[in-house]
């Protein structure tokens, strides 16, 4: 399998992920991850293949005790380099793999933010991401009764973890995934 093939990694996506909804949240991820390696000079395709895939076993295997162990085999068995599967078990908390590697801490601290953003989103008049801003997700946080199963204090965390600013990590990641709005589900704003 090679991560620099973006197709096959799709493909290894969609053959265990029908839900649309989980698609949409791999893209997000992938869009997010991408910027992030360009940000800091990493491989983007090698970032957007973690982001792609790290949560593709997901529904076939939604228990504590499965994901994303299972998906880590498959990948495993599909030949994906070491750095790639350590990464995809580094997001969850539950794997036991303490995250290291920038890539790692990205994955973790775009992984649960992207899904919020998108939650964000959904409710707003726009239903756009063109006018989306940290100050509207942050206020959004601030209501424990949205998007409940959401850990936000795991969000902050996260974003100190990878060294970045909580306002401008937000503003950072909506801007990664404007460009890729339709396929989420968003609709751009005319200008």
């Amino acid at each position: 399998m090679s991560l620099t093939e973006r197709k096959e990694v799709y493909k290894l996506l969609t053959e265990y992920t029908k839900s649309e909804n989980l698609i949409r949240h791999a893209l997000a991820v992938e869009a997010a991850l991408r910027a992030y390696a360009r940000k800091y000079g990493e491989d983007e395709d090698f970032w957007g293949a973690i982001g792609l895939i790290h949560d593709f076993d997901y529904e076939q295997h939604p228990s504590l005790d499965e994901h994303p162990m299972v998906g880590c085999g498959i990948l495993r068995e599909r030949g994906w380099p070491e750095t790639a599967v350590r990464a995809v078990m580094s997001h969850a908390d539950r794997a036991g793999v303490k995250r290291e590697t920038r890539v790692e801490k990205a994955l973790y601290a775009v992984d649960e933010l992207t899904g919020f953003i998108m939650a964000v989103a959904v409710v707003r008049p726009s239903r756009s991401l063109d006018d989306l801003s940290a100050k509207s997700v942050k206020k959004k946080m601030k209501d424990r009764g949205f998007a409940r199963a959401v850990n936000r204090e795991e969000m902050l965390e996260s974003a100190a973890g990878l060294g970045e600013d909580f306002t401008e990590h937000v503003d950072f990641v909506i801007r990664a995934m404007r460009p890729i709005q339709k396929e989420l589900g968003f609709t751009p704003l005319e200008k």
